[in-house]
């Protein structure tokens, strides 16, 4: 069986999103936990793993950096597929107390942050604790004494994994919060056989020209290519210049795409095609 790096520990959103991920797809992979995103991206690159499965955009908390900063610095890493995977928040503890006795709340800095009114409203006394993810949230209320009244902000498997209860459901400020994921092949294990539903590039453009990214985005608009994102990082060169992410669809003839690609290199200082990927959304069921 393909092994595929997920971030973990047990019981994150990455790794309930890399389950339901194995559960629709023909050839499922063994899921290997990594604790960062980088370890994850640095396996494939050196063959310890078949894939990887990395977070690369929060609907809230917007793009997760170290997943763009390294597929940019990479000439080896393609997208081959896009999950998009709805955000469930719940408040667990070691046994049912009331919300307002709860002394210290342990989460992640992200789940923290999405349920801010929430914790505002409601356990405006306890102290808020970041941890390294929501799993570790849950092993540290479970290690806790009773009376100790810690809670976590978690998902549902983290809490059943460690033993907790639920205080309350979906706490989260947004109902519609939600995580893109990527899948991630070496390039040279994938074989090419034509545009799925997008396409990402990324290129670096000439900074000190005035207009030159609208003029990269006039080559997309022109041929009626929808962007469908875009993302800009520093190119790690010197202050003010950067790097652009375009999300495409590729609703177009192959040779539109081509053509846009082409066009866009030579305005470029330089341009990468990190894959074309099919696009899973959990939320309905595709």
């Amino acid at each position: 069986m393909k092994k595929m790096g997920i971030l973990g520990p047990r019981g994150t959103h990455s790794e309930a999103a890399a389950v339901y991920l194995n559960e629709i797809i023909e050839e499922p992979s063994e899921l290997v936990i990594f604790s960062e995103i980088y370890e994850v991206l640095h396996a494939i690159e050196i063959g310890q793993i078949d894939s990887g499965f990395v977070p690369v955009e929060n609907s809230l908390e917007g793009s997760i950096n170290i997943t763009l900063d390294t597929l940019a610095r990479s000439d080896n890493l393609i997208v081959t597929c896009e999950l998009i995977w709805s955000v469930h928040n719940h408040l667990m503890a070691k046994s049912q107390i009331e919300v307002g006795k709860i002394k210290k709340i342990f989460s992640h800095a992200q789940p923290i942050s999405q349920c801010r009114n929430y914790l505002h409203k409601n356990c405006s006394k306890a102290e808020i604790c970041t941890t390294s993810s929501t799993a570790r949230a849950a092993e540290i209320v479970a290690e806790s004494k009773i009376n100790e009244n810690y809670a976590a902000i978690c998902t549902q498997r983290a809490g059943e994994l460690n033993g907790l209860v639920t205080i309350a459901n979906e706490i989260q400020d947004n109902l519609n919060n939600s995580t893109r994921f990527f899948e991630i092949h070496r390039r040279e294990d994938i074989k090419f056989d034509g545009y799925k539903e997008k396409i990402l590039i990324i290129c670096q453009i000439y900074g000190g020209h005035a207009g030159a990214l609208c003029e990269v985005l006039e080559e997309f608009a022109f041929r009626n290519i929808n962007m469908t994102r875009i993302e800009s990082r520093p190119a790690r060169t010197k202050l003010g210049e950067y790097i652009f992410f375009f999300d495409l669809d590729t609703d177009v003839d192959a040779k539109i795409i081509d053509e846009a690609i082409a066009a866009v290199r030579k305005k470029s200082i330089w341009l990468k095609n990190l894959g074309t990927f099919s696009v899973i959304d959990s939320l309905k069921g595709k």
